[in-house]
């Protein structure tokens, strides 16, 4: 059955002859092997070759199937071999140690630590990873192992998202024990897994754990100032167990949402992951900013957080550069955050209606169904006292009629005239490129959207007009 399924696979009935030719061991190993066994389906193809001949199969097989060949790491003998179609790949490197069952034995988990001789078609499983997938455990090879490289300590916690899986109860104490251990990893390590986690099914699980293990505020620092945030009348969960519950809101979202929502929710965002799992990193930290904006109101007890969406999404900043994110990714996710209240606004104002769902849809462009989806999220995970089933009700259904409204009209909407660019707003106003200029550009398309300014004349009045009373 395992070699029947491993020879199906194209891309190494393509690989397989040619790399026959080096009559010399060729192993796959690591997630492809991991995710055959659980009965998925998988395009990360990983092998390993006797010590010292990566580069020479690596370079023979590009040749041989008229592929590319890179230098992923000269230091560690990885190489990658990219298909003719430029789109699949696969890795080659050398065993670590003398053999196969020596490289196996220094890898992370037992699940990874599987492999399959392509010469004699046999499995090799000398750690018993076939037993802990079957168990559905996250189990270290040792201890060891884990702390040579601490990254390992939150790759647990990014399978223990995407798998479901359990911890094991050492690595679970080794987590708890040595997570400092990551403040000095490369943060684009850290990027790499955190996104992963958060792309998971079972993020809602995994960020729990991290709770429960210490491990958030060596990612998230400002954990430690939202766990001081208690349940309000308004909120039946503390800030912390409120901004995972939204997570577990937005997966909801997206489980019970219409093909076109989960198309767009699946859409590839960037670095091999969809929009979805930077949607559930916004959706933790929506409220980032309720901490530096808490006040308690003497007369009524009332929790305020006023302008806590337009701070968090300037707070937030620095510990997305920190963390490597990409000046898209933290663009997208500061959008989310600035602006999570806006729908709940437009369905539940006084002016709610056609005019206030265009205006919502402009402003907020590609995001929009992000938004609905956040929004939806964020009155799911509110339920405090003060808050009514006839509240809940009635949020829900405007959002849902928020959705409706744009799917039915998102092709049809045009996109607004460009009247006057850049280059001409500096030479009527006579100032260089600048903070002052981009927010001139932006209170001009505000001024479009909301139909008072119409023809280029009224844009080169709007400029002149508002110039004088911006700063840059």
């Amino acid at each position: 059955m395992i070699r029947n399924y491993i020879n199906k696979n194209e891309i190494i009935k393509l690989i397989k002859p040619a790399l026959a030719k080096e009559s010399m061991p060729v192993y796959l190993v690591g997630g492809y092997i991991r995710d055959m066994l659980l009965g998925k389906t998988s395009t990360d193809i990983d092998i390993a070759v006797p010590a010292g001949q990566a580069y020479y199969a690596a370079k023979n097989l590009a040749d041989s199937i008229n592929g590319y060949f890179i230098e992923l790491d000269a230091v560690n003998k990885i190489y990658r071999v990219v298909l003719e179609n430029k789109i699949d790949y696969i890795d080659i490197a050398d065993c670590t140690g003398e053999n196969i069952e020596q490289d196996l034995l220094r890898r992370d988990f037992t699940i990874n630590a599987i492999a399959y001789n392509l010469n004699n078609d046999r499995l090799i499983d000398v750690c018993s990873g076939q037993k802990d997938l079957n168990n559905k455990i996250i189990k270290e090879i040792s201890v060891k192992n884990l702390l040579d490289d601490p990254i390992r300590l939150l790759r647990a916690i990014r399978f223990r998202s995407t798998l479901g899986f359990s911890l094991s109860d050492t690595i679970a104490q080794t987590v708890k024990e040595h997570a400092s251990l990551l403040d000095n990893v490369a943060k684009e390590r850290i990027n790499t897994e955190l996104v992963k986690l958060f792309g998971g099914r079972y993020a809602v699980e995994a960020l729990t754990e991290m709770n429960k293990l210490n491990l958030l505020e060596h990612i998230f620092p400002e954990v430690t100032e939202i766990r001081k945030i208690p349940p309000n009348s308004h909120h039946h969960l503390g800030l912390l167990e409120h901004s995972i519950e939204t997570v577990r809101q937005v997966q909801n979202f997206y489980d019970s949402s219409v093909t076109e929502v989960k198309k767009h929710l699946e859409e590839d965002f960037g670095a091999g992951q969809k929009r979805l799992a930077y949607l559930k990193i916004a959706a933790f930290l929506h409220d980032v900013g309720k901490p530096s904006t808490w006040q308690i109101e003497q007369e009524t007890g009332r929790h305020r957080f006023i302008k806590h969406d337009q701070i968090g999404s300037e707070i937030i900043l620095p510990t997305l550069k920190r963390l490597k994110f990409s000046k898209k990714h933290a663009a997208y996710i500061q959008k989310i955050i600035k602006n999570h209240i806006y729908p709940a606004g437009v369905v539940t104002s006084d002016e709610a209606g056609e005019k206030a769902y265009l205006r919502f849809y402009r402003k907020m462009g590609n995001e929009v169904i992000d938004l609905i989806a956040i929004a939806y999220a964020d009155r799911m995970s509110a339920l405090g006292p003060d808050v009514t089933q006839e509240i809940v009700e009635k949020n829900i259904n405007g959002l849902n009629r928020l959705l409706d409204g744009y799917l039915k009209s998102k092709n049809e909407l045009k996109p607004l005239p460009k009247l006057i660019d850049g280059n001409e707003i500096m030479q009527i106003l006579n100032i260089p490129a600048s903070r002052k200029l981009g927010k001139i550009i932006e209170q001009l398309k505000e001024a479009q959207i909301s139909s008072e300014v119409i023809t280029k004349q009224d844009a080169i009045n709007y400029i002149k007009k508002i110039a004088k009373n911006i700063t840059g």
